[in-house]
């Protein structure tokens, strides 16, 4: 089998015929025609902000190989385009009545082409660390393909369907949701055979029902196109673990301490991470926090229910290394714990637990942006983490954003030792935190992807952590 697509097929899978140029090939999908070129097929997606149909000429220019685009702009604007820009020579044009929808069922299409065993990976939090760890698992005697970074949307999904290939022996995907009824168009995609869901936490919960019963109700839904032959594997004390268990089409499983059963328990390394036993020979996760050793035990339950040896299981956690911006240590004079790609109250609070545990030379310095997508829970999750916060063993805590002022105002009220300071402006805050981090110091960097924190460890990290081991 051919490992490209061809624009031909792609525009069968989507109900219609090529609307202009030859049956190209493309081996890969690109949504921001910034990374389009040879070999691509670049969709134009009409979003909030921009209209991929914009840029359509650019990603043609680059050397796409076909372009999926709306019938009315290609009626309106865009066969005139094609026409007298030669740039659009040689490039085969789809053109259908919405371009995501096209995208969507020509991935499920070509899924179903191939006799990979999918894995599926949802939860509130932690889901592209866990999916990186069961994928360098069963990448140690398989062939694996994975979906790239976090491209887990209605979008980024079906885009990353197309790089599965004949050759998979597994492929190893993450499926995040922020909307009411996007987890079953994405599970009518991937149609996942054992899926995975890591946590019910409070992320994006303004936007799942409101609740966190809404959002295991909607995380369930990977389960939605089970016919009784796959797998569903929980969190043995997650809150829901009932609920989500309850009337199952499938297989369902535990992980955790008292699940994995080769797991023999774990020794913390700090911000170096664990040292644990699993089937009676030492191993070692290089990803510091209680959290990241759940999320280390939840891909061995599925490599478990996978036959996986358990010396593979050891040579793939082993191999996984911290992601940027999920607990990320970036060592120096100070300590930077890069852990801001997102956060939600419990994943905030997680953090704050393992930079207490750790050893400390100097001071403990706790950055805290705002939280997002939290909808009415906003208030109560922010003082949540800045009553933690209070009671943490920080010696100084900003905190950084509109949000991020009820935090601020719960930690004051409980009158803690840790100095406090609250910021809405990034250059205050960047001002601040480098006066006051000193060699020696533990600074932790925690908010929402919004917030773009990681400004704040491109400044600081260059004064990084001698004390970590």
């Amino acid at each position: 089998m051919d490992d490209s697509c061809g624009a031909a097929w792609l525009a069968t899978a989507a109900g219609t015929a090529l609307a202009k140029g030859p049956d190209a090939r493309f081996s890969r999908v690109e949504t921001d025609s910034r990374s389009a070129g040879p070999g691509c097929l670049f969709v134009a997606l009409k979003g909030e902000r921009a209209d991929g149909h914009d840029h359509a000429a650019a990603a043609a220019a680059s050397g796409a190989a076909a372009i999926l685009v709306s019938e009315a702009w290609w009626r309106s604007a865009g066969a005139a385009m094609a026409d007298a820009d030669p740039a659009f020579r040689g490039v085969a044009v789809v053109a259908v009545p919405d371009p995501l929808k096209a995208l969507q069922a020509a991935a499920s299409a070509w899924r179903s082409r191939f006799c990979a065993r999918r894995i599926g990976v949802t939860g509130s939090s932690g889901k592209t660390t866990v999916k990186e760890l069961i994928a360098s698992i069963l990448s140690v005697s398989h062939s694996v393909v994975r979906n790239p970074g976090n491209l887990n949307s209605d979008i980024g999904l079906p885009a990353s369907v197309f790089l599965m290939r004949p050759s998979h022996e597994y492929a190893v995907f993450e499926m995040g949701i922020n909307a009411i009824g996007e987890m079953d168009v994405l599970a009518g995609i991937f149609r996942p055979d054992c899926a995975l869901i890591n946590n019910i936490g409070t992320a994006h919960i303004g936007l799942l029902g409101g609740t966190r019963l809404g959002i295991a109700s909607e995380k369930k839904k990977i389960c939605s196109r089970f016919d009784g032959g796959q797998d569903l594997v929980v969190h043995e004390d997650d809150e829901f673990r009932d609920f989500l268990v309850q009337d199952v089409r499938g297989r369902c499983h535990s992980f955790g301490p008292r699940s994995v059963r080769l797991f023999e328990g774990a020794r913390s390394l700090g911000l170096a991470g664990w040292s644990f036993r699993y089937a009676g020979t030492e191993a070692t996760l290089s990803l510091p926090g209680a959290h990241n050793l759940l999320n280390a035990l939840a891909a061995a339950r599925v490599a478990e229910l996978h036959d996986v040896p358990p010396e593979e299981v050891r040579e793939g956690l082993a191999a996984v290394k911290a992601l940027s911006g999920r607990s990320e240590i970036l060592e120096g004079p100070v300590t930077v714990v890069n852990d801001c790609y997102n956060a939600n109250a419990e994943s905030t609070l997680a953090a704050l637990a393992f930079c207490d545990e750790a050893d400390c030379a100097g001071r403990r310095v706790y950055v805290l942006g705002s939280m997002k997508e939290l909808g009415s829970e906003s208030r109560a999750a922010h003082a949540r983490v800045g009553e933690a916060a209070a009671r943490s063993r920080a010696d100084v805590v900003l905190f950084f954003g509109e949000e991020a002022r009820d935090a601020f105002d719960a930690a004051s009220a409980l009158a803690p030792a840790a100095e406090l300071r609250h910021h809405l402006r990034f250059d205050d805050l960047a001002r601040d935190a480098s006066a006051i981090a000193r060699p020696g110091d533990i600074v932790l960097l925690k908010a929402s992807r919004s917030m773009e924190l990681e400004r704040l460890a491109d400044i600081l990290a260059g004064r990084g952590g001698t004390h970590v081991p």
